[in-house]
């Protein structure tokens, strides 16, 4: 016997030696000291504007830091008798409270035995950790509460214990939980409040005294049956405190958004990645960020995206609320009126079940129910039948969406970012995630490469049928929506009016190939593009950010400037790490962005963007170009200022569904609405400069003012404009042209413009010939003063500057 006992104490002896060894080949895997000391200063980065707005803060929950002196005392004296009653005594580890946790569990009543300091160890460091129920994770859970005793002080740790603790609902940290449940700060929680939310710890889910009151309450008393053993409360205390019902003041708390949430989610994934690089955290080393983004501007383009997608949503919602197609009015205002007594989208619905079949099959809902084994057409009925369910899926689905972003084409910066109408309600960012076909905007990158390929702006094509055979056999026929007029039009007037029938004839000429190259140089660098005849009118989906970027390229001259959106980072200390600039790389001809966005003056001034004018009164020098795409699913509209380059997408998430009318489903009339609120509200408050100037093609100097001042004295009849293009795929009609008074008064306004304009380049134009007269005039004035002195007349004092002599 005595051999037995002494060949179990040696077995004893050798596990405890192995379990030893085992827990110093954990030592290195897992956190260091260094790592802990990290995480009790923990700092966010901070996203800021570039006028010193902050945007975000990149923290790793939603959670508000607070001190133990802004926490109630209600809560740790409630969490001390609840979780650790020997907090202050032991160095990580009770010994005791383990060894009576052990003996419970083998008694068949499992308990648990850990100390606030291994819990919080288990909260830091989960991956480290692991999460398993495992030996393993149970050393490494208690070497990592030995290094934070060692690294922090007592009242450190319950700080950080209380600050990182889940309560649910997107809560983190007590503070957040005090908002959450009780809709008041951690500092005023009284002491059955304290004992609701510290009983939730033991468990969140089966403890949410909002779904479980009842559990809740009892697990409530039971933290208050602590307080009184521990000597916290007294016996009268207790027995009064323990009938209370549960009352919550219930809210979920929202993380705050900023004005910019989709561009800060971008910059968050961007600034991963260079964080990783750099060996920086973003969550924890107090990183502060500056973006290139205007607040000002930011701001403006919020108000425009919310203002016109509101009176647009109002436009489908009527329009589809009847089985009438006719065309209300011209202004959203009218549709608003109406909005409030009409069933949205009642027609939509009513006419289109098979498009609703469809997109019920397409959700979560009816896909779990028919895995789960049940029959398809009996969940799609069920569903159906599901007043709120299909209330939902009707308000997803027809919730009009755009896109907006605004760049400087001289520095490549972004201004203004905004991804969507909600970020609350669709977090997916039409700026730089979403692919949509851009229609006619997409046709400068065609004229450009002609023009790049020496095609005159002049040359003259006929507005005729035509016919384009394609590799496959088949035969594209590009149409637009009036019947071709059959005269001959120049190139140019083709790009101003977006006809059809002359794109397609220019993309023969100059083909795909060279203008995918072109739009790649441009900007176009990520999304792909077919090169087939119909690229022409824009059949490749692309983002909005791309374009707009594109757009910035024919804005600077024809120099492509990759989209930068952080401008410096700095450490904590405010030492600056990095800068980000965006060098200018030559992707065209100057002569040939002058050229084009001369061409797309006109198509402001003349064409399809002429709303721009006439609804909103811009009087700057800008260019700009619409696009409609097939069945009026998508519509765009991009703007061109020396300062400024913005551009908007209006549509819905679902192709299926697209504005009903040809006239509001045109970008003329919904995506320029954005942009054009957008750009007078800039003009408005000095944001951009409205003097700036493009340059002008070198061979119009006076061309322009001299036929416009022929045309208003009627030396010269105008020629009536060509008609507006109407190909599916292509913009619409354009409005109708204004009245004789407006269009004497538009006229006279871009003679008033050119004048000016004129007037500037011949004023710098003589400055130098004026500065070489000058230095004449000076140096003569000196030679007269040097003979009056050798003649014994007055001395005269020397000028002091001197006209170079290579201007003499």
């Amino acid at each position: 016997m005595r051999s037995l006992f002494k060949g179990l104490g040696a077995l004893g002896l050798l596990g405890l030696a192995l379990l030893l060894a085992y827990t110093l080949v954990l030592i290195p895997f897992t956190p260091g000291i260094a790592d802990l000391r990290k995480a009790k200063v923990d700092q966010p980065a901070v996203l800021l504007s570039a006028d010193g707005k902050e945007l975000a803060s990149f923290s790793r929950n939603n959670r508000e830091w607070v001190e133990l002196k802004e926490i109630s005392p209600h809560v740790i004296k409630a969490l001390i008798a609840t979780e650790d009653h020997r907090f202050y005594e032991h160095h990580g580890i009770d010994f005791k409270r383990t060894a009576s946790s052990i003996l419970h569990t083998l008694q068949g009543d499992p308990q648990g035995g850990s100390t606030l300091t291994q819990q919080l160890a288990r909260n830091l460091y989960p991956e480290e950790i692991g999460r398993q129920r495992s030996v393993t994770r149970k050393i490494k859970e208690l070497i990592t509460a030995l290094k934070i005793e060692l690294t922090y002080t007592k009242q450190e740790i319950l700080v950080t214990y209380l600050n990182t603790m889940p309560f649910l609902y997107n809560a983190f940290g007590i503070e957040m939980g005090a908002r959450t449940y009780f809709d008041k700060p951690a500092a005023r929680l009284n002491v059955l409040e304290s004992a609701t939310l510290i009983g939730m710890l033991k468990g969140t889910s089966y403890y949410n005294p909002v779904i479980n009151p009842e559990r809740a309450q009892r697990r409530r008393n039971v933290v208050l049956s602590q307080m009184k053993k521990r000597g916290v409360l007294s016996q009268a205390e207790f027995d009064t405190f323990k009938k209370r019902p549960l009352r919550l003041d219930f809210e979920r708390q929202q993380e705050p958004q900023g004005i910019a949430p989709h561009f800060a989610e971008h910059a968050r994934k961007w600034l991963i990645d260079w964080a990783d690089q750099n060996d920086y955290n973003i969550y924890a080393d107090g990183l502060v960020i500056r973006t290139t983004i205007d607040s000002r501007l930011q701001a403006a383009a919020n108000q425009a995206v919310q203002r016109q997608l509101a009176g647009l949503q109002a436009v489908a919602d009527v329009e589809w609320a009847s089985p009438s197609a006719r065309l209300i009015s011209s202004s959203p205002s009218t549709y608003l009126g109406m909005q409030r007594r009409v069933k949205p989208f009642g027609h939509f619905w009513d006419s289109k079940n098979a498009v609703g079949d469809a997109f019920i099959r397409e959700t979560g809902a009816y896909r779990n129910a028919v895995e789960a084994g049940a029959a398809p057409q009996a969940v799609l009925e069920q569903l159906k039948r599901d007043p709120a369910f299909m209330e939902r899926l009707r308000a997803d689905k027809t919730r009009l969406q755009a896109g907006f972003v605004a760049l400087d084409p001289s520095t490549g910066e972004i201004r203004a970012w905004v991804g969507s109408r909600d970020y609350g309600t669709d977090q997916f960012d039409h700026v730089a995630q979403a692919r949509r076909q851009p229609g006619s905007t997409f046709k400068p990158f065609v004229y450009g490469a002609a023009l790049e390929d020496g095609m005159p702006s002049d040359r003259r094509f006929a507005d005729t049928d035509i016919e384009i055979a394609m590799d496959d056999g088949t035969v594209w026929r590009p149409t637009d929506m009036s019947a071709p007029s059959g005269r001959m039009m120049t190139m140019r007037d083709g790009l101003v009016y977006s006809k059809n029938t002359i794109t397609a004839q220019v993309m023969q000429e100059v083909g795909p190939r060279r203008t995918i190259s072109l739009a790649r140089k441009m900007g176009i660098q990520q999304s792909e593009l077919d090169a087939v005849p119909a690229l022409a009118l824009g059949v490749s989906p692309v983002s909005l950010l791309e374009m707009v970027s594109a757009y910035g390229t024919i804005a600077a001259s024809g120099e492509f400037r990759k989209p930068v959106f952080v401008a410096s980072i700095e450490d904590k200390q405010g030492r600056q790490l990095a800068t980000f600039t965006s060098k200018g790389k030559r992707a065209m001809s100057s002569d040939t962005a002058e050229e084009l966005i001369d061409m797309l003056r006109g198509a402001v001034r003349q064409g399809t963007g002429r709303g721009l004018i006439s609804r909103f009164g811009i009087v700057a020098d800008v260019a700009g170009k619409t696009g409609t795409t097939q069945n009026n699913t998508d519509g765009w509209f991009i703007l061109m200022h020396p300062r400024l380059v913005t551009g908007s997408w209006v549509g819905f998430n679902d192709a299926r569904v697209t504005m009903r009318s040809d006239y509001w489903g045109q970008g003329g009339h919904n995506a320029l609405l954005v942009v054009g609120d957008f750009f007078r509200q800039a003009l408005n408050g000095r944001m951009v400069d409205g003097r700036a100037q493009f340059p002008q093609p070198q061979d119009s100097m006076f061309g322009p003012l001299l036929k416009q001042i022929d045309d208003l004295l009627g030396r010269k009849k105008p020629q009536p404009a060509p008609a507006p293009p109407a190909e599916p795929e292509e913009d619409q009609a354009p409005e109708a042209p204004p009245d004789d008074v407006e269009r004497i008064i538009t006229q006279a306004r871009d003679v008033a413009q050119t004048i000016e304009r004129e007037q500037r380049r011949f004023e710098k134009a003589i400055e130098e010939p004026v500065r070489v007269l000058e230095g004449v005039r000076r140096e003569m004035e000196l030679q007269g003063g040097a003979r009056s002195d050798q003649s014994g007349g007055p001395p005269r004092q020397a000028e002091t500057t001197e006209a170079p002599r290579e201007n003499r």
